[in-house]
């Protein structure tokens, strides 16, 4: 099993990245969380989980090792493939979908685009006690020992979203639009916190665009 991968990011594109490593570049797959911290010639660290089938290879990744057990543990759940389980991982971060199957909260998980009502309940059900507690969970918080650190606060939040949604497919001018709708939930972050959280404000603007 490929546990992790470091070295160099050669490119970034909608649904992942690429890592050379020892003069071989990786394909990874990676939730848009994950993209958003990659910058192109610049090195990263990723968890990886290396899925195999009869037909193909497929390498995941992931800002740390707890979101990387997560994908994991995820797909022991009747009907979870490693799609569904990225999929997961890109509407929630790992604290929010421990909170979401500890306290049955079935709206939130079917927020998961393919998670339907019984979809969602099934996952509670199976995973309720092998989860483990949120009080745990650190993802996102900030950076995990060894790996990728929190997006530098170099440019603005605006600029940073932005380019994330232009460099996942989206055009300005619907990226505009989505900061438009999220620069209350920005502002009350920087209320709370002092701080943006530029990954979650991404998966939210996902959100928002994939019902526009």
């Amino acid at each position: 099993m490929i546990a992790s991968v470091n070295g160099r990011v050669a490119a970034v594109s909608p649904d992942g990245a690429v890592v050379e490593v020892g003069g071989v570049g990786l394909a990874v797959q990676c939730t848009p969380g994950t993209i958003a911290r990659l910058q192109v010639g610049q090195s990263a660290r990723l968890a990886t989980s290396l899925v195999v089938r009869e037909d193909s290879l497929t390498l995941y990744g992931f800002a740390d090792d707890d979101e990387r057990q997560l994908f994991e543990l995820l797909q022991t759940a009747n009907g979870v493939g490693p799609r569904l389980a990225q999929a997961v991982l890109a509407i929630h971060p790992p604290r929010e979908v421990r909170r979401a199957v500890s306290m049955a909260d079935v709206k939130a998980l079917m927020q998961v685009p393919g998670i339907g009502k019984k979809g969602a309940e099934r996952l509670i059900l199976e995973l309720r006690d092998r989860l483990g507690s949120t009080t745990t969970d650190t993802s996102l918080d900030g950076p995990a020992a060894g790996g990728l650190a929190a997006v530098t606060p170099v440019a603005p939040w605006r600029d940073q979203l932005t380019a994330a949604l232009v460099g996942l497919g989206w055009s300005t001018r619907e990226a505009d639009t989505a900061l438009a709708q999220l620069a209350p939930v920005a502002d009350a972050q920087i209320v709370e916190t002092g701080s943006v959280e530029v990954a979650v404000l991404l998966r939210q603007a996902l959100q928002l665009l994939g019902r526009a």
